[in-house]
């Protein structure tokens, strides 16, 4: 039995990496494919049979992995960064969130015929939403940024306070069934807010006392918070029953808002985790799935997705959007995209499980209805969403915005010469100082690693199309490369590597990065920023008939000139490199850098003045 559980845990590790790449490299939600996985290797293959294979653990696992993936989802919730977000997402995650709870709950009951205890449940299931599902999908739809900016926040907040709602109901179903007073109801429910709210409070009010002093060593803090969320988690629901979830909630919203408590590495820790943890539960929750069952919902249940789909996601924008700036197509839009995710499959199964055991009519109902409406939302939203916001108008035209990796004094300086040009940029950086200076000189710029869990939360790429490293860490360039050349595309990716390289280095580095070499061959990291520093500049010309391209390399040939961008009159704009012929034509402005200092000239001036350096930059 243990050979077969190894090789069962290997072959769902396996199975779990391959969905998320194929979902990455087809820009769709990881879901997707999970479900598929989990319901060829359960139901229809029988290869996979969690519950006989972990036997009673595996529902513990189930209930600590939701705990862990809400603890990650709380941790992003800053009450600094929400206050700063229109009403429109803070009313979607409460009124709105309301409005979806009754409706779904009273077609559950009407359209499916569940009972009200079951049919107010699956109601609160059905508000999750969460930022797994919601943000694959928007880089295939691009939508305007305040479409995007509303979903990628509501998928953020919601997930965590969605989840802790469905708690609620769930410990209202449970303690008001059979012969109970109401009053015994309210107090269950009461214990379960002031335990749960009590425990992650404490817990998150110490553990952030120990990081701001120092007491653990940094090394230390990962294995300290993910100990802490599970003992808090079990603490709770031993003081009182099902309170774990409200308690590791409210500990990771204390530790993201607590001041002078630095978070970002346990951010980025459990990030990895709970992808782990989305995959493997996915997959043994999909192969859970009894298929005739499930077919055995009848024909209800497509009333209830289009009461949902139809009737309460539009009043829930049309109710959160009163009195906004939003134009009513950005609102149809709205309307269309709410996908159903991970933390509503876990939560389902972990209450269904309690509730047959308890007696509750229809419980076993509870998970075949909610994976429904998963499938049917993911895979109805993620094909139709693009198309309609082409037909609508809000989708973004072709995106001519730049992602530069990196916000040292050089990439400050592109950043700077972009947008005094009205080109989108975003900086990202992993150095505090550098974003710092980014801010302070009014660019926008990440603090983090680009291609983290948490920028692809956190990062909004609307109106981004391609991608300048400009760091003097080609691991981080290389890295970065590799990440957005699948989504950009190798026309899409330019690098800038921190020196000339030859031999079998300069190759390895080329196999690495797969992408163009920014500004030509001949320009380095480490020149450019000599040149910066000795009072070089970055200027911008506008070519005429007369001062054709031509014209503008000879005059400035004996300064030193390096062209970085073409601009054309209509907006578009085009990357100098290494690979790329570019004929600037008049009226097309050109961004350049024009080298002044005296010893960085003359250095410069062996590599990219002479006449054959100069024609192979100009192409």
């Amino acid at each position: 039995m243990p050979e077969n559980l190894l090789l069962v845990i290997a072959g769902v590790l396996i199975t779990s990496t391959m969905c998320q790449w194929l979902a990455w490299r087809l820009k769709l939600p990881g879901i997707v494919f999970l479900l598929i996985a989990g319901i060829m290797a359960g139901p229809i293959l029988g290869l996979l049979a969690p519950e006989k294979i972990m036997g009673a653990f595996f529902f513990p696992f189930v209930s600590l992995s939701v705990a862990i993936i809400l603890f990650e989802g709380s941790l992003t919730l800053r009450f600094q960064e929400i206050r700063g977000l229109g009403t429109v997402v803070q009313k979607m995650v409460s009124i709105g969130m309301l409005v979806t709870w009754v409706i779904t709950a009273l077609a559950a009951r009407y359209a499916v015929g569940l009972s009200w205890e079951i049919s107010l449940l699956f109601g609160a299931i059905a508000t999750v939403s969460g930022p797994t599902v919601i943000v694959p999908m928007l880089r295939t739809i691009r939508p305007t940024s305040s479409i995007s900016n509303i979903l990628r926040w509501e998928g953020i907040i919601i997930d965590p306070i969605g989840a802790g709602f469905a708690v609620l109901v769930y410990e209202f179903v449970i303690s008001g069934t059979g012969q109970e007073a109401l009053g015994h109801t309210l107090l269950t429910f009461g214990k379960m807010l002031l335990v749960g709210g009590a425990v992650g409070a404490t817990c998150g009010y110490l553990f952030g006392i120990v990081i701001r002093n120092h007491w653990l060593p940094i090394f230390l803090h990962n294995l300290g918070a993910l100990t802490l969320v599970i003992v808090s988690f079990i603490a709770s629901n031993a003081l009182q029953h099902e309170s774990g979830l409200i308690t590791v909630t409210i500990l990771g919203i204390w530790l993201a808002n607590m001041k002078n408590v630095e978070v970002q590495e346990i951010l980025d820790f459990k990030e990895n985790i709970s992808i782990l943890l989305i995959s493997v539960l996915f997959i043994m929750l999909s192969a859970r799935l009894d298929i005739q069952e499930l077919i055995g919902l009848g024909w209800g249940v497509v009333f209830l997705f289009l009461a949902i789909q139809f009737l309460a996601r539009p009043l829930n924008i049309m109710i959160s959007s009163l009195g906004s700036k939003l134009t009513w197509p950005e609102r149809h839009m709205l309307a269309w995209i709410a996908p159903r995710g991970i933390v509503a499959a876990a939560i389902s199964a972990l209450f269904a499980v309690q509730l047959e055991k308890a007696g509750v009519a229809d419980a076993n109902l509870l998970v075949p209805l909610t994976f429904f409406i998963i499938i049917v939302t993911v895979v109805l939203q993620s094909m139709t969403a693009r198309p309609i916001a082409l037909w609508l108008k809000v989708a973004e035209p072709d995106p001519r915005g730049f992602l530069i990796i990196g916000a040292n004094s050089v990439a400050r300086a592109v950043a700077r010469a972009l947008t005094d040009n009205k080109i989108t940029v975003l900086l990202a950086d992993t150095e505090w100082e550098n974003v710092s200076k980014a801010k302070i000189d009014g660019l926008p710029a990440y603090f983090g690693n680009p291609i983290s869990e948490h920028a692809n939360r956190h990062i909004d790429l609307v109106g981004i199309g391609r991608v300048l490293t400009i760091c003097p860490y080609e691991n981080i360039n290389a890295a970065a490369v590799m990440h957005f050349r699948m989504e950009l595309g190798n026309e899409n990716v330019f690098t800038m590597p921190k020196s000339q390289t030859n031999g079998l280095e300069g190759q390895r580095l080329s196999v690495q990065r797969q992408g163009s070499l920014l500004f030509g061959n001949e320009l380095t990291y480490s020149l450019m920023a000599s040149a910066l520093s000795k009072n070089g500049e970055i200027r911008t010309t506008t070519l005429t008939e007369k001062f054709d391209f031509k014209t503008f390399l000879e005059r400035h040939q004996q300064r030193g000139v390096v062209p970085l961008f073409a601009l054309r009159p209509d907006g578009k704009i085009h990357v100098f490199s290494d690979n790329r012929q570019i004929s600037p034509k008049p009226e097309w402005t050109i961004i350049y850098l024009l080298v002044q200092g005296d010893k960085v000239e003359e250095k410069i001036h062996e590599q990219i003045t002479d006449g054959n350096s100069v024609r192979k930059i100009s192409k």
